[in-house]
């Protein structure tokens, strides 16, 4: 088990916000000199608090227009048809995001095209085709009211556990 004070809360929180900041800011930021911030974050990274660093595109100005939520069930819920879903999914560029859910649907997928012409050779060309794949229903989003990608820390600090 490891504990997480306020200077590697803030350590988090400052890397979400921007993953580019230089090490001196960042220590700066926290009230730490460059080298006890930089074992920090590496010992964090080594913990795998931090998995990797992305740098976030603009999905309209890359002609990225249609964002849809996909709902999915499965003709049956056993590990088999779970592994051959998740697995024909897995290498689809325009699926964002993927969840297992509880109840109904079976699964939810975020889906981001540029046009409803792409959205339909997915569903018809891929999707429809997977094996298992009993029902699929999609909902468009109308507007991103919100985004965010930074995780909601706990101000005084965490306990981790194994």
């Amino acid at each position: 088990m490891r504990k997480l004070d306020r200077t590697d809360i803030g350590i988090l929180n400052s890397l979400q916000e921007n993953a580019r900041v230089t090490n001196a800011d960042l220590a700066r930021s926290v009230n730490l000199s460059p080298t006890p911030c930089f074992n920090r974050v590496k010992a964090m990274e080594e913990l795998g608090l931090i998995r990797q660093q992305v740098t976030l595109l603009d999905p309209e100005l890359l002609g990225l227009h249609v964002n849809v939520f996909i709902h999915v069930s499965l003709e049956k819920q056993v590990e088999e048809a779970l592994h051959v879903f998740e697995d024909a999914i897995a290498d689809r560029p325009e699926v964002m995001e993927c969840y297992l859910m509880a109840g109904d649907p079976d699964y939810m997928l975020r889906v981001l095209v540029p046009t409803i012409q792409s959205l339909e050779r997915f569903l018809l060309d891929f999707l429809t085709k997977v094996p298992g794949v009993a029902n699929i229903r999609s909902s468009f989003a109308l507007k991103q009211v919100r985004y965010k990608t930074a995780l909601p820390l706990p101000a005084n600090g965490l306990i981790l556990g194994n």
